[in-house]
């Protein structure tokens, strides 16, 4: 392997993108000196000229919006977690020149949970209904027993989403928004809407909350997850999921392994508190 590697996160927008804060620390810590991680505008349109122009000093890149499902027909083949949900946000370049696509999302929330001590829920409840809680859904597929119900705002992200719940073998209820604080009360509680959207929910928080997964990481703590703390209930944060989805790219990307999370951590911790 080459001395000198470099990897990147493209989307748009990037520029609030905390990849190259956690990437740069796993290679100090693993010592790959010559190893460098990029930012980089790239939209939809812009992707294959971008893909078409990278050599065989690219090792990997990590994909945010909107890419995760237009990299998937500029690639070599696409792993069977992420052709479930039809999103990948991590392509790894092989050493014969293949590109190789994969989710981390998935497998990081469940690291994220399990970290927590939640190994397996009964039921779970997401709000929600875009991409990320299709995510969400293919990791409660491993992790609950029972019942997910989704809230949504509108007919046919109910429709999607139950789809989501055939496609994944979970068994998906859907209900409408103004019904959302019901699911407070569920074991374990996925928060997957952009910021501010469920901060009218924190006056709901039960006294006894179970488990709250907020995916969101800037703002933090949102209202929710600050009330529900409050409250004694157990907290997953963005952040969490952020640095154990990087920890797996990480490793995919280099080829080391186990990736170091603590330092990960540490530099997101460190990078949010600088904003």
């Amino acid at each position: 392997m080459s001395d000198v590697k470099f990897c990147a996160v493209l989307g748009s927008p990037i520029d609030h993108s905390l990849s190259p804060d956690l990437h740069q620390a796993a290679y100090a810590a693993l010592g790959l000196d010559g190893w460098t991680y990029r930012r980089h505008e790239v939209d939809e349109a812009a992707l294959p000229g971008f893909m078409a122009g990278l050599d065989a000093s690219c090792a990997g890149l990590s994909l945010t919006m909107p890419l995760k499902r237009a990299v998937m027909p500029l690639l070599d083949e696409v792993s069977a977690t992420a052709a479930s949900v039809e999103a990948v946000n991590t392509v790894v370049f092989t050493k014969d020149g293949r590109k190789v696509g994969d989710n981390t999302d998935i497998p990081g929330m469940v690291a994220a949970l399990r970290e927590r001590g939640i190994e397996e829920v009964g039921s779970a409840a997401i709000l929600g209904a875009g991409a990320t809680a299709s995510s969400a859904l293919a990791a409660l597929a491993e992790i609950c027993a029972g019942e997910v119900v989704v809230y949504v705002r509108s007919a046919d992200r109910a429709a999607e989403m139950r789809q989501w719940g055939e496609r994944l073998g979970v068994a998906v209820r859907t209900a409408d928004w103004t019904d959302s604080a019901r699911a407070l009360h569920a074991p374990l509680v996925i928060a997957t809407t952009p910021a501010g959207s469920t901060d009218a929910l924190s006056h709901a928080v039960p006294e006894r909350p179970a488990t709250l997964f907020d995916v969101l990481y800037d703002p933090w703590p949102t209202d929710l997850a600050a009330r529900w703390s409050a409250y004694g209930g157990a907290v997953v944060s963005g952040l969490d999921l952020l640095v154990h989805q990087a920890v797996l790219q990480v490793e995919q990307m280099t080829g080391r392994s186990p990736g170091p999370l603590d330092a990960m951590r540490t530099a997101g911790e460190r990078a949010l508190a600088a904003r």
